[in-house]
């Protein structure tokens, strides 16, 4: 059997997927709702979890830097190295997405649930704002292409290759490989 990542690396894994893809469909959403209350209270939400986001990202980068399990890449080869790639701009990503998202709000100016109000940074600037908007929203597209493509490669692995590639990141299996607790 293949090594498997410790269970807190999997988790900070999953969880990330997971607020990547509810951030996706959230922003997906936003101008569906009418104005006031109702879009104000979905576009907090989409600021909010997108916090939750980068403070789940700071985790995972300290934690991978500092004491989670690493393993090599399946491949050794040409494989091998684009998957790193793929890793690293999947983390770029990310981190661009949620300086954008942040800098979306100081450039258009944001109620955060009706309780406070962040200020514009430049309130007649509304190119600035929207291109800024425009690009946050771009760039959440290209990462869940590339997270689908990640994926495909993980089912690729699991179903076509059957080489135990995807149970390295399974929520469960990684317990098995947790170093017991003093």
């Amino acid at each position: 059997m293949n090594p498997t990542y410790d269970s807190r690396t999997v988790f900070l894994h999953w969880l990330s997927a997971a607020l990547v893809v509810g951030l996706w469909i959230v922003g997906q959403c936003i101008d569906f709702f009418p104005k006031g209350t109702p879009r104000v209270t979905v576009r907090s939400l989409h600021i909010a979890v997108g916090v939750l986001l980068a403070a789940t990202l700071t985790l995972r980068l300290v934690w991978r830097r500092t004491a989670g399990v690493k393993l090599p890449p399946a491949d050794s080869g040409a494989a091998g190295k684009l998957a790193i790639g793929v890793h690293h701009l999947l983390y770029a990503l990310m981190i661009a997405l949620v300086l954008l998202g942040l800098a979306s709000v100081w450039f258009r100016g944001d109620s955060i649930f009706n309780l406070f109000t962040v200020p514009a940074f430049d309130p007649g600037n509304k190119v600035l704002a929207h291109n800024t908007v425009e690009l946050h929203g771009l760039l959440a597209n290209i990462l869940l292409a590339v997270a689908g493509l990640h994926a495909a490669a993980a089912v690729w692995h699991h179903w076509g290759l059957r080489d135990g590639i995807l149970a390295r990141m399974w929520p469960g299996l990684a317990l098995r490989s947790d170093p017991p607790r003093n």
